[in-house]
């Protein structure tokens, strides 16, 4: 397909760090090698993390979930990719040859690429991606149905895999009904058949347990002893046996090491903001006495997100998702700022 000349519509950050967006046409990119152009028909809106190093550039093209279909390859790419589904993830491009990305650790090559951060993401009509690290959709799924699980999912599975959950133990979800949140109680209720205990505001509740929370617990309701003996009420007096953290809230973290029983497991998720804080209650003589593990989960590796993508296809997980256009982005955004919205959205590019 001659696109050459040719533009698309994107939404550019018009001042990174605000919610100032702004829709402008730029001229369609052209793959190079080892790369393919996506036609994208959806992406999905999520918060940016804030850790990186460096801050967005102006008129950066955000997002970095997106489904479309290849239009156009570079050199060096198998022609039989151009009309596939595929989905372009968090991280766009790997290296493939590192010890990291050999041990599926994907998110710590020292080399990849960031989709929407000093890379142009998905909140375009197309896109650039790696050939070798774009995501087949399965024919069986919908794209607004796996759009989100391309980084808002595989980044828990991963999460629950590294905490090796067993049936009938019991997981305990700071963030339970945010984007995160909410996909982890289904893959836990599901995939593992464990038990949850949501933690959110009261106003996500009947939303959590919907979902198949065995337990809602409203952070603002307690102190953090009383959450802690909240939580060991639940589980019979001894604890939970993992807790994963989806929220981006260091008052989360800081509460999660007494919501552990002795072995337990925290598994380190969503990233708080602003100046970094070491965690509350993760000293020595605890984390030894109790034999608890403290664990870090970063986006899942390209074989996760396979798995992830089979599993929702299962129906072990479906994504919370209302279709909005391109233009609303900005009003999205604000929603987000303010705590309002459940679920994902996911924007229509056509």
């Amino acid at each position: 397909m001659d696109l050459q000349g040719k533009t698309n519509k994107a939404a550019v950050y018009a001042s990174p760090g605000t919610t100032e967006i702004k829709v402008v046409e730029l001229e369609i990119p052209q793959p190079g090698p080892g790369q393919v152009l996506v036609r994208l028909d959806l992406a999905v809106c999520k918060n940016s993390w804030t850790y990186l190093r460096y801050p967005t550039p102006p008129n950066q093209i955000g997002g970095h979930e997106g489904i479309g279909e290849v239009v156009s390859i570079g050199e060096n790419v198998d022609a039989s990719i151009v009309g596939k589904r595929v989905g372009i993830k968090w991280i766009n491009s790997t290296c493939g040859e590192c010890e990291f990305c050999l041990a599926s650790l994907d998110a710590s090559c020292p080399t990849l690429t960031v989709s929407g951060y000093y890379t142009p993401g998905t909140f375009q009509q197309y896109c650039l991606a790696a050939a070798n690290y774009v995501t087949p959709i399965p024919d069986n799924m919908a794209s607004e149905a796996a759009a989100p699980l391309l980084c808002g999912g595989m980044t828990v599975w991963s999460a629950l895999k590294k905490a090796d959950v067993k049936p009938a133990q019991w997981v305990v979800i700071p963030g339970a009904g945010g984007g995160l949140g909410h996909i982890a109680i289904q893959f836990v209720k599901n995939s593992y058949k464990a038990h949850v205990i949501a933690i959110d505001d009261s106003a996500k509740e009947e939303f959590c347990m919907k979902l198949g929370a065995d337990t809602f617990l409203d952070f603002r309701k307690y102190t953090d002893d009383e959450l802690a003996k909240a939580v060991k009420d639940a589980t019979g007096g001894a604890g939970a046996h993992v807790v994963l953290v989806t929220t981006g809230s260091q008052k989360s973290y800081d509460q999660a090491i007494a919501l552990l029983r002795p072995g337990g497991k925290m598994v380190c998720v969503g990233i708080p903001e602003g100046e970094e804080t070491p965690i509350r209650g993760v000293v020595a003589s605890h984390i030894t006495t109790k034999q608890k593990q403290v664990i870090g989960s970063a986006v899942g590796s390209l074989a996760e997100t396979a798995e992830c993508l089979a599993a929702a296809g299962r129906g072990e997980a479906k994504v919370e998702v209302r279709v909005m256009k391109l233009e609303k982005l900005g009003e999205i955004f604000k929603d987000m700022e303010g705590g309002k919205l459940q679920g994902r959205v996911v924007l229509d590019l056509s």
